[in-house]
């Protein structure tokens, strides 16, 4: 009793618990078959199967494992936006999101938006060649935002000041 006074706390209810319930790894309904394989086992480290594996192959396992491959070529894609365009027309036009297979890429300029809309097809061939794993259908390019009037906080409906002028 002395012994039992003398250990910390937690030493003594986990031994207490132990008592009690006994080794986990012994209760299960499995764990003789488990004994008995593992003593006669010839497993040996960096034997034949026991290579390990590159990084490289266990993250592409895990990544398809759990259905992360369709993002991750996303991220990939908006990341290589001036590989597929070229640095000059990506440093005026910025993809801003992916949603339903269509990427939305914001201009500088009107002007840019359409010269990129006529090159339409030949960046979405660029990005089905790199990128096919992103699922990209088609590309839309807008302009630059332009505020509007015609809703806010202090927007009113009618003509607006068009009919106090005469």
């Amino acid at each position: 009793m002395t012994d039992d006074a003398a250990e910390p706390e937690h030493v003594n209810v986990f031994r207490r618990i132990r008592r009690n319930f006994g080794d986990p790894s012994l209760r299960s309904g499995d764990a003789r078959r488990r004994r008995r394989s593992a003593a006669d086992d010839t497993s040996v480290p960096y034997g034949v199967g026991r290579d390990p594996a590159e990084l490289g192959d266990v993250l592409g396992a895990l990544t398809s494992t759990m259905g992360w491959d369709s993002p991750l070529a996303r991220a990939e894609l908006l990341a290589d936006w001036p590989g597929i365009v070229g640095a000059d027309t990506a440093a005026h036009a910025e993809p801003i999101g992916i949603e339903d297979g269509i990427l939305t890429v914001r201009c500088d300029s009107t002007a840019w938006a359409q010269q990129l809309r006529s090159m339409r097809s030949v960046v979405a061939a660029r990005i089905g060649e790199k990128h096919s794993a992103a699922g990209i259908e088609s590309v839309r390019f807008i302009g630059p935002d332009t505020p509007s009037w015609k809703r806010g906080p202090r927007a009113i409906p009618g003509r607006g000041p068009r009919d106090t002028y005469g």
